[in-house]
């Protein structure tokens, strides 16, 4: 595949990194507003736009992208009352959008094992849950996009949780998300359920961005042949 890569920033240098061993090339690379109008010829040539860039322009990015009939795939994170938005109208545009959180295969199976353990811990009133995460000073949103998904399955999966706070909260139907910014870590994940006998959790650490970096690149040669709106579960669990 030509693969064009939006955002150029750790994640858009690793896709770029690992497009080569996948035998797919990068011939197209945008992360500033003029790179729209200087390589629009390269773009329009892309099998697929592989989007790692910023909240607040991610969604023009992908109109863009959609006008030349470029499936995308985001990573970018911090946007979801704009992309829930977006999600009916993809199903019969014509158009094609991947969107994941985290594209780990551990992150995702970690997911998967959250909503499954949220349910079955739910009757069990003596543990309460928490969510911890760790990121790199660099990161600007806070909660991460993955400990987002991570509370929203818990509350969608137990019910004595109504919704997800950042602050330690009195209130036992609010789950409590903390998030924490250190050096160059890469990411980190915890979930928690606290007992007056024991603790039960389940985690992820990532070593390195190649896991997330292969997991973008993977659903894009997923999805480029598709129409309508995916995430990781339609192609993992389907």
């Amino acid at each position: 595949m030509k693969i064009a890569i939006i955002g150029h920033g750790r994640m858009g240098k690793t896709v770029e990194n690992v497009a080569p061993q996948r035998g797919h090339s990068i011939h197209c690379i945008i992360d500033k507003e003029e790179d729209w109008q200087k390589k629009h010829q390269e773009l329009k040539d892309c099998d697929v736009a592989i989007d790692f860039s910023m909240a607040d322009v991610v969604v023009q990015n992908i109109e863009r992208c959609h006008e030349l009939n470029i499936p995308v795939v985001t990573g970018t994170t911090g946007w979801d009352d704009q992309r829930l938005k977006m999600i009916e109208p993809l199903k019969n545009s014509g158009h094609t959008l991947f969107y994941a959180p985290n594209f780990s295969i551990g992150v995702n199976l970690l997911f998967e094992l959250n909503r499954k353990l949220s349910h079955l811990i739910q009757g069990h009133t003596q543990y309460a849950g928490k969510i911890d995460e760790t990121h790199h000073i660099h990161k600007v949103d806070a909660p991460s996009g993955t400990a987002i998904a991570l509370a929203n399955d818990i509350i969608s999966n137990h019910k004595a949780y109504a919704k997800w706070t950042k602050e330690q909260s009195q209130n036992t139907n609010e789950l409590p998300v903390h998030s924490e910014r250190i050096d160059e870590v890469i990411g980190d994940h915890k979930v928690t359920w606290d007992s007056d006998v024991d603790t039960l959790t389940i985690a992820h650490h990532a070593k390195n961005r190649n896991g997330f970096g292969l997991g973008a690149i993977i659903a894009a040669e997923w999805v480029r042949d598709k129409k309508g709106y995916y995430e990781m579960t339609d192609m993992l669990f389907a």
